[in-house]
């Protein structure tokens, strides 16, 4: 068997996202991370101790190295197009954080620049991979809840927005773009060929008035799915992460370890009681508990689940051989840059906005 080539990456940024991609890629033996280059000296040595060999006076200097073959931008927001447009121009591939830019214009050109250069460019959507995301999507595909009508998509928690760029409007910060746009990418990747045909959105300001802290999106779909999304970073108790309802039964993931469980229709005909049932909530026949012999639950297995990140970067050693194609591509990320700027929008104006996405 033909020994497959190794890739070189280098990193631009190494905050966060740029330690994640040094974790991750050592993961796979088809690509490395051989160099860094960051403007603050001290994430520069870090970068060097955590074993990383080169690091560049400049981003420049960087780009004109021969040996890199993959630049991962992993910097703010607002710097993205800029750099990914100078490495593709340098005929480097590119992998660039999410979202890859600041609006779909932006990214219009960006793309514009990797179809004249031919380069490689694609979008770190790294939580297509989430174990709990492939529980969802596999339950909801095998039918086992039959028309899936509503799926209800949070993200909470109680520590209001990260210090530093992510609280600044200019740089792209709120919870819109940082979680917001995995959370739709999810989505639209469940509804493959299908539409986006509206979408309201409330923007959360609990703490911070420049940026939004969390969000509720009501996003509907041309098959008659009704899908919301919530991302909240002033919610004390968390809530579930999945919630599904179909015609034949419902799904519950409570969290990220897909402890879930599916109650569902035993048989397609309902049996009903035939008097009154007297609940909690008063008398009742429709909101009454169904007769045990009519419904079954089935537990998920939570070892069954695995995050497989490193999934994307052989992607790209794959790609960059000439085999497959991309598993992220550029106007999936314009469908979901071009969602988000209709949420903006239907808060900005309090309406629901109609679209073709």
């Amino acid at each position: 068997m033909a020994t497959q080539k190794q890739y070189k990456a280098a990193l631009v940024g190494y905050g966060g996202m740029g330690r994640w991609h040094k974790q991750g890629i050592c993961k796979t033996d088809r690509v490395s991370i051989d160099g860094v280059y960051d403007i603050n000296p001290e994430r520069m040595d870090l970068a060097v101790q955590s074993g990383i060999h080169t690091a560049y006076p400049s981003y420049e200097a960087l780009l004109a190295d021969p040996t890199v073959d993959i630049v991962i931008v992993a910097t703010p927001n607002n710097f993205h197009k800029p750099q990914v447009c100078q490495a593709l121009e340098a005929g480097k591939a590119v992998i660039c954080e999410k979202p890859v830019a600041m609006s779909s214009q932006e990214l219009e050109e960006m793309m514009a620049v990797a179809e004249k250069t031919g380069s490689l460019f694609t979008i770190h959507q790294n939580r297509r991979a989430d174990a709990d995301f492939c529980a969802m999507k596999e339950t909801v595909e095998s039918g086992l809840l039959g028309k899936v009508f509503e799926i209800e998509s949070r993200v909470t928690g109680s520590r209001g927005i990260p210090q530093g760029w992510r609280q600044y409007a200019i740089a792209g910060g709120g919870m819109m773009l940082d979680w917001g746009v995995h959370l739709i990418d999810q989505l639209l990747v469940l509804m493959s060929g299908h539409k986006v045909t509206s979408i309201n959105c409330q923007m959360y300001h609990v703490a911070y008035e420049e940026c939004d802290d969390g969000f509720r999106l009501n996003m509907n779909f041309d098959t008659g799915l009704m899908t919301t999304i919530e991302v909240g970073t002033s919610h004390y108790i968390q809530a579930n992460r999945w919630y599904v309802c179909g015609d034949r039964g419902s799904l519950v993931i409570p969290d990220w370890s897909c402890n879930g469980r599916i109650v569902r229709a035993a048989e397609h005909q309902v049996t009903w009681e035939e008097e009154i049932i007297q609940t909690k909530a008063g008398p009742t026949k429709t909101m009454a508990p169904r007769a045990k012999d009519t419904i079954e639950e089935i537990t998920l297995d939570p070892d069954k689940y695995f995050s497989d990140y490193d999934i994307f970067y052989r992607n790209i050693a794959d790609v960059l051989d000439g085999n497959g194609e991309l598993r992220v591509k550029p106007w999936e990320a314009m469908r979901s840059m071009k969602v988000m700027e209709a949420a903006f929008a239907s808060d900005r104006s309090s309406q629901t906005i109609l679209c073709d996405i």
